[in-house]
């Protein structure tokens, strides 16, 4: 599945962020389900299977307890073992990547001013090597 017609979650509590990946990779040619939460995502999950998921390393929520992207990812593995994820984080600690790194996310994009460009390089690499 090269890059154009993938099915991409995108997963993510912030909405500016949220909808501005969402909006990029509509305009790149990639088809997008977006979820606020990782329990929407593994709900979703049940009855699609992207080709890729886009996963917020931190999840906030006011008026209740919701899962980390660590959980979130943990359950995506056990749903689908090979599914591809990219993690998404403010964080740039090095002990955060090299943990999520050992568990297999297969990459950790930093939101910065650099989000899109990096997003849609990490994407076409990840898709790119899934399909080999």
């Amino acid at each position: 599945m090269s890059g154009k017609n993938a099915f991409i979650y995108v997963v993510d509590d912030d909405q500016f962020i949220r909808e501005l990946v969402k909006k990029n990779l509509i305009r790149e040619g990639f088809d997008v389900e977006a979820f606020s939460y990782g329990e929407d995502c593994l709900e979703a999950l049940e009855n699609k299977k992207p080709d890729l998921i886009i996963l917020d390393y931190l999840f906030m929520k006011t008026d209740g307890a919701v899962m980390n992207g660590k959980e979130v990812f943990h359950r995506i593995r056990e749903i689908h073992p090979d599914m591809p994820v990219i993690m998404l984080s403010g964080q740039d600690s090095g002990g955060v990547v090299l943990e999520l790194a050992r568990l297999g996310i297969n990459d950790y994009i930093i939101k910065d001013k650099n989000l899109g460009e990096s997003l849609l390089r990490a994407i076409n690499d990840v898709l790119d090597t899934e399909e080999e």
